[in-house]
C-alpha cells in the first residue's frame, strides 16, 4: 500500500522558510511524480508544483515561482518542497500526492494516493 506523509510545517512570520518533507512508502518513488497542492480555509485546492520522475520540477501558482523549489530523494524515499519568502497568503493545508505524470488538475487521475496533509501559517 502506497503511503505518502507530509511533515515540516508550522507557524512562521512572514518572509520566513520552511522546508516541507513528503516521504513515502510502499512504491519506487523514483518511477513517479510527486506534485504539492494547497488549500486555504474556504478555498479550492490549489496545485502548486511538481517535481517528476525526471527530476524536472513545474511550478504551477505563479506565487511560487522563484519562492518555491522542488527537490528529491529517492534513495531516502523523500520529496522536498523548499518555501522561502513566505507570505500570509501562503498559510494553507499542504498535501503531497503521487502522480504518473505532473498535472496540475488535482481531478485529473494523475494522483492516486495523497497524504494527510501539514498545517503552514505564515503570521507575526
Amino acid at each position: 500500500q502506497a503511503q505518502l506523509v507530509e511533515s515540516g510545517g508550522g507557524l512562521v512570520p512572514p518572509g520566513g522558510s520552511l522546508t516541507l518533507s513528503c516521504t513515502t512508502s510502499g512504491f519506487t518513488l523514483g518511477i513517479y511524480a510527486i506534485g504539492w497542492f494547497r488549500q486555504a480555509p474556504g478555498k479550492e485546492r490549489e496545485a502548486v508544483s511538481c517535481i517528476g520522475a525526471s527530476d524536472k520540477s513545474t511550478y504551477f501558482a505563479d506565487s511560487a515561482k522563484g519562492r518555491f523549489t522542488n527537490s528529491r530523494d529517492n534513495a531516502a524515499n523523500t520529496v522536498y518542497l523548499r518555501m522561502n519568502n513566505l507570505l500570509p497568503e501562503d498559510t494553507a493545508v499542504y498535501y503531497c500526492a503521487r502522480g504518473v505524470a505532473c498535472s496540475s488538475d488535482s481531478r485529473s487521475g494523475f494522483y492516486d494516493y495523497w497524504g494527510q496533509g501539514t498545517q503552514v501559517t505564515v503570521s507575526s
